[in-house]
């Protein structure tokens, strides 16, 4: 993983990143040079229709998916979604290829070009990773903390070789199966030579009374091998920090969790610029939108409900109306569910494409939100999580978000468990918050939105 202003990267997401970018300026010197174009405008052009293209493609590739490094989609899936990236390339290649004389066959061939590097794409997104893409790891520990760190390696990485479990001095309970522990007659540096590590994660479920063979890590440190705790893994790994692993102390003396003013205006302006222009964008949207309301159900159009901001701060959260009037008639507040009966007809259809959210761009002008950050919850679940989740008011410290880190990671959540899981996203986003973390979720909201992912 390499660490980019506050946000790790995935080297195999840099490297697609960088190929892309490669491709997409071969296909134009290509194309640009069997057009015949004069020397004197011949780089000129390339240079101008590459930085649209590069610009366009890198934006519809992240909105796609392209960009993941774990999914769970098939050949056909991606297929499909290279179509679909093709096809919105489609009308920019053609707007640029009016800079070459013979704009219609430029154009053709621009489009077959990138056509051609979209399936080479697809072909190598399932090719199997070379060696020296693969990352070796051994797991210091054998308890329940270890297992959960090796059932999620796998999960997550296909690239990762897990090579075993080493247990701990102390250490009495296994968790995990017996093949999976090496042998404890070598020491864990011989291990660590032998097997060619690359990174050691500590995940002893006991830390203290000499645990920890400080002088057998550092060892393995000073020969280049990676060491990191738990939950510097599932941070960097999962973008996410877990609570099942997470300490006071790491908090607190760990980096990040950075603000100030230079941040605060930075965030101020991304916010103003993004919700001025999308309210441009999606003003006739939400002018039918409120229409198809009033004809269904009547009046009121919108739906008006008090939720938490920054600081414990309240604020009127605004969405267009997707339920009858009548829905919390009994005053309890309750989630939305997959099949909730309170939702009508145009509700259903604008929560699929998260139009009902468009309202709360207002909001964002306003200053009570920003475009990216936690979501906001009403002040009774707000109670609620408080005391029963560890850390939940820690969230609380950044700006409510219309997206957020949460929201492109994790599925639509309707219990305290989903809020659980979903808060560990929110406090990787709070610690490593950032104006490349908020341009990154927004690429990937795009994705959630055109796929439908998660909608309720």
């Amino acid at each position: 993983m390499i660490k980019i202003f506050n946000h790790y990267f995935h080297k195999l997401t840099l490297i697609r990143l960088g190929l892309d970018l490669i491709g997409i300026f071969l296909c134009v010197l290509i194309a640009v040079a069997l057009h015949h174009v004069l020397p004197p405008l011949f780089w000129a052009t390339v240079t101008s229709i590459f930085l649209v293209l590069a610009s366009v493609f890198l934006l519809v590739g992240a909105s796609v998916g392209f960009y993941q490094r774990v999914h769970q989609r098939s050949p056909g899936q991606t297929g499909a979604h290279a179509v679909l990236a093709w096809l919105c390339v489609l009308p920019f290649i053609y707007a640029t290829s009016t800079r070459v004389p013979a704009s219609r066959s430029f154009g053709l061939t621009l489009a077959a070009l990138v056509a051609l590097l979209l399936v080479i794409r697809v072909y190598f997104m399932y090719a199997t990773p070379s060696t020296m893409m693969r990352q070796r790891v051994l797991i210091f520990g054998i308890g329940a903390r270890a297992k959960m760190v090796g059932t999620a390696l796998l999960k997550s990485d296909p690239s990762i070789d897990l090579l075993g479990y080493y247990a701990g001095p102390n250490e009495q309970e296994a968790n995990v199966s017996e093949w999976g522990r090496l042998s404890m007659t070598n020491s864990l540096t011989d291990i660590v030579m032998d097997q060619q590590v690359d990174e050691i994660v500590v995940a002893l479920s006991e830390r203290r009374g000499g645990s920890m063979p400080l002088r057998e890590l550092l060892d393995c440190k000073l020969q280049g091998v990676r060491v990191v705790d738990i939950a510097t893994h599932f941070e960097r790994t999962l973008g996410q920090i877990r609570l099942e692993s997470l300490s006071a102390g790491w908090l607190i003396f760990g980096d990040g969790f950075g603000s100030g003013w230079v941040r605060a205006f930075i965030k101020r302006i991304f916010d103003m610029v993004c919700a001025g222009g999308l309210i441009v964008l999606t003003l006739p949207i939400m002018l039918v939108t409120g229409i198809l309301i009033v004809i269904e159900s009547g009046f009121p159009i919108f739906y008006l409900q008090e939720r938490v901001g920054q600081n414990g701060r309240l604020f009127n959260v605004v969405k267009f109306r997707s339920m009858r009037t009548d829905a919390e008639q009994d005053g309890q507040p309750r989630w939305a569910t997959a099949s909730d009966d309170r939702v009508t007809r145009v509700g259903r259809a604008i929560r699929k494409f998260r139009i009902d959210e468009l309202p709360q761009l207002f909001t964002v002008l306003g200053g009570s939100m920003s475009m990216v950050g936690p979501r906001p919850e009403r002040p009774y679940f707000v109670d609620t999580f408080t005391q029963n989740i560890p850390y939940y008011a820690v969230r609380h410290s950044v700006k409510p978000g219309v997206t957020g880190w949460a929201q492109v990671r994790y599925q639509y959540g309707s219990s305290a468990e989903d809020a659980s899981e979903k808060l560990q996203y929110d406090l990787y986003y709070v610690k490593n918050h950032s104006l490349l973390l908020d341009i990154v979720v927004m690429f990937e909201t795009i994705g959630v939105v055109l796929m439908r992912k998660g909608a309720q």
